[in-house]
């Protein structure tokens, strides 16, 4: 398209996923523009664990060169833990379909160098641009200001990325749902702390309904996560609520040895876990990519990797169709049905390990001693992905229902 304001593919948001389909897009030839609001990216407590099946999906759209300027750290083994008794050391690569460890980085620097391989591939890359209209349509047709000057293009296609908590979603009329649950997640990196740093350490304690992640990022850097109900104890928010943090990873039986020292890097800041997702995440030359279109309960650390999944998905959506409305149907008909798998499965995570009562007690009795027995029990998404084998019996057996009937069930 040979008009200054006529793109084939217009990006608003330049964070990972959006910088992911812009570099690819870019690389395979579209005309790409990409608006990001932000002059400079900070630390506001994001998702910093790539899991082994987004490790494949960051592959999958090029992204070696970014991970690897981005200080990327390679975590083996992962360490999980009901309460203070460990109950496996799982050795990554050598268990994952795709053979790979878990990857940890600092969110701002891999949103950087990612934003900068795709102006390095030909995109047009515009910061500190503010939206202020985007009309659907076919073509579909955008406004914004930059540098104090308002300007529009035209798009075939038209991509919101602007985060979970998108104005644009809901004035282009995509139907925004969630989960109603008040589980809370609470972020912060320390630094000095001595935690083995080929490890990912994983929590849970049924008995409180809470979890705990530790994942280092090399350098005696570990960003840190609590995940709790959030209608039993008050958001953790600023350096006064420091204290607090730590003193809860005290049920870990290993904080002492390991956080004695360790000091605060960043912001602390608490979110929503709840999921938000639209079942349609394509409508008339617009599609939602990144939390945008799906934020998972970040318990399970699959943000990040359902992220890359969803750009990869409308990536190859868009490269084997020329009717791009077209791509767009068959981009929301796929991510509905791995999402669905997504959220489903996570779903059974939270009512089987974190919520509490007589009920649930009774199910976990049931269950983990089952698990001990045979871990394919266990849907291995989070390390796996979507793509993992499920059928009409998967929660049955993951509950222990199919030996023990309906009894614990709710």
């Amino acid at each position: 398209m040979a008009n200054s304001n006529t793109y084939d593919l217009a990006i608003i948001g330049g964070g990972i996923a959006g910088s992911s389909l812009a570099k690819s897009m870019a690389e395979s030839g579209a005309r790409v523009l990409l608006l990001e609001a932000a002059q400079q990216f900070k630390d506001r407590v994001r998702g910093e664990v790539l899991v082994s099946w987004g490790v494949a999906e960051a592959n999958s759209l090029g992204l070696e060169d970014a991970l690897a300027k981005a200080g990327a750290h390679k975590l083996r083994w992962c360490n999980n833990y009901v309460g203070a008794t460990q109950t496996e050391r799982r050795d990554l690569p050598a268990t994952t379909p795709a053979s790979a460890p878990v990857m940890t980085f600092y969110h701002p620097a891999m949103q950087e160098y990612v934003l900068q391989a795709a102006e390095s591939r030909g995109a047009d890359v515009q910061r500190g641009a503010e939206v202020s209209l985007v009309t659907a349509g076919f073509p579909a047709e955008l406004h914004w200001n930059h540098g104090g000057r308002s300007a529009k293009a035209e798009a075939r296609l038209v991509v919101v990325a602007d985060g979970r908590n998108s104005p644009l979603r809901r004035t282009l009329g995509f139907e925004v749902k969630k989960e109603t649950h008040t589980g809370c997640i609470a972020g912060i990196i320390f630094e000095n702390v001595t935690l083995p740093d080929d490890t990912l350490y994983w929590f849970i304690n049924p008995a409180i309904g809470e979890a705990i992640g530790w994942a280092p990022e090399g350098g005696s850097r570990v960003r840190t996560y609590l995940c709790y109900w959030g209608d039993r104890k008050p958001r953790y928010q600023g350096p006064q609520d420091v204290p607090k943090i730590l003193a809860d990873f005290a049920w870990t039986g290993m904080a002492p040895e390991y956080f004695s020292n360790a000091q605060p890097s960043g912001p602390l800041a608490t979110f929503d876990g709840a999921d938000t997702w639209v079942d349609q995440p394509y409508k008339e030359g617009v599609a939602l990519v990144g939390d945008t279109a799906a934020s998972n309960d970040p318990t399970w650390g699959q943000g990040l990797s359902i992220a890359l999944r969803g750009t990869r998905t409308l990536r190859d959506c868009l490269l084997r169709n020329q009717d791009w409305h077209k791509a767009g149907e068959e981009y929301a008909l796929e991510f509905r049905r791995w999402y669905g798998i997504m959220r489903t499965v996570t779903g059974w995570f939270r009512e089987l390990y974190l919520e509490t009562g007589e009920i649930p007690d009774a199910r976990r009795a049931h269950a983990f001693p089952l698990f001990a027995q045979d871990p394919t029990r266990v849907p291995d998404l989070i390390f796996s992905g979507p793509d993992v084998a499920l059928h009409r019996a998967s929660k049955i057996r993951f509950f222990g229902e199919d030996k023990l009937g309906a009894a614990v069930s709710a």
